[in-house]
């Protein structure tokens, strides 16, 4: 069955709305509803207040449906208009207060609400609007002639209740707000790397392709009356190209030996937003960048883990550096039970192993879990000098070029 298009309209969260806002953290746009459940008291009141009529009945059929209009409306109206839906359930119980105490509920939500609704004020002015809407509840309340208790124990519920949901609110704002201050001190240190590295670039690369490109010039012009100093400008050249690559070689191997601090502070930052807290050791100096590159890819797999599947309160991450190997520990508090090798153990296998080294699992169930990745420092052949790096250039050049920096 097809919803109408009048309900779609008007079913749709605002912008600004409780709901939208819900679904901008990626949460459920349901999550509200589950406090629907207090409205059960509707139905239990005439337990404890002379039993069910046709009158409580009526006005139950009347009333509760209404109250849920205004209950939807307060969730996805504009902040600046839910305030009103939410008075709105106040003055419906007010205005029932004579013939139906059942109605009390659609005052309390009315007055909790309004903290949701509204544009969030302080904890003060939500209290002064608490003590004003229960005064108007207890002036009306007595002079219909409701019991002393009732005076007094609808007042200290709403406040009680208000004041909770108010801290609780409070606090989801913060997370949200601090999940956007990691969000953007993130994208302001991914900023602040990439100007560094064409910063770096620019210095080494712009003076170095202009003294390039003026000595192939000279060549070219001296190539018919000079030859001999044609050939040692481009002899030049060559060293110069050959010296600006090394220096580039250097620069990014400086910028990958970054990768491991880097996902030392990404991982606080991750665990720390699910609340667990994490004691690390600074990684070791001078690491091989393969390594190092490594380490980093399978240190972010494994936080990822722990933050999303281990329910760890406490995770600890260690370094050892030995003479030919280096070793990773990884160890939470966590639920632990790991025994099979989900996409995530199986890619960090698959990437130590294709570094020579070994990593191990110890999960106990309820005993947390342990990760220990060992890697040896020469996985591999080091890379050749720079002048012996075959296919580049054939033997004469070589030769030339070293006769030339013989001369320089």
């Amino acid at each position: 069955m097809k919803t109408p298009a009048w309900l779609q309209r008007r079913m749709t969260p605002a912008p600004d709305s409780a709901v939208a806002e819900e679904l901008r953290r990626g949460r459920s746009p349901w999550t509200g509803a589950v406090h629907l459940l207090w409205s059960m008291w509707i139905f239990l009141t005439p337990l404890f207040s002379g039993g069910y009529d046709a009158r409580w009945v009526l006005l139950t059929l009347l009333s509760y449906p209404l109250f849920l209009w205004l209950y939807a409306k307060v969730l996805l109206a504009p902040r600046r208009h839910g305030w009103r839906y939410a008075i709105g359930m106040a003055v419906l119980s007010l205005a029932l207060l004579r013939w139906y105490p059942s109605g009390l509920s659609y005052f309390v939500f009315g007055c909790v609400m309004l903290r949701i609704a509204g544009r969030r004020p302080k904890l003060p002015h939500y209290i002064l609007q608490l003590l004003a809407m229960n005064g108007v509840y207890v002036a009306a309340a007595a002079w219909i002639g409701y019991p002393p208790q009732m005076l007094l124990w609808v007042p200290v519920m709403t406040l009680v209740i208000g004041i909770i949901i108010n801290v609780e609110h409070a606090s989801q704002e913060k997370d949200a707000a601090l999940a956007l201050s990691q969000d953007e001190v993130r994208r302001l240190a991914a900023t602040a790397e990439r100007e560094r590295i064409g910063r770096d670039l620019h210095d080494l690369l712009g003076h170095t392709l202009s003294l390039i490109a003026l000595k192939l010039e000279l060549s070219r012009k001296l190539f018919e009356r000079d030859p001999a100093t044609s050939k040692r400008e481009l002899e030049d050249a060559e060293r110069v190209a050959r010296e600006a690559l090394a220096q580039v070689r250097s620069a990014v191997t400086g910028i990958r030996s970054a990768d491991l601090a880097a996902e030392l502070a990404s991982a606080r930052l991750m665990l720390e937003s699910s609340m667990v807290q994490l004691d690390c050791d600074p990684p070791p100096d001078e690491l091989p960048p393969e390594v190092e590159r490594g380490l980093a890819l399978v240190l972010r797999e494994a936080v990822t883990n722990i933050a999303r599947h281990a329910q760890a309160a406490l995770a600890r991450i260690e370094f050892a550096r030995e003479a030919k190997t280096v070793q990773l520990s990884i160890a939470d508090d966590g639920r632990g039970g790991v025994h099979a090798d989900g996409n995530g153990l199986a890619g960090m296998r698959d990437r130590v192993r294709a570094l020579g080294g070994t990593l191990s699992v110890d999960s106990p169930r309820g005993g947390g879990t342990r990760l220990l990745v060992r890697l040896p420092l020469a996985w591999r052949d080091p890379l050749p000098p720079l002048r012996a790096v075959p296919n580049m250039i054939d033997d004469d050049a070589a030769d030339a070029t070293g006769k030339a920096e013989a001369r320089a």
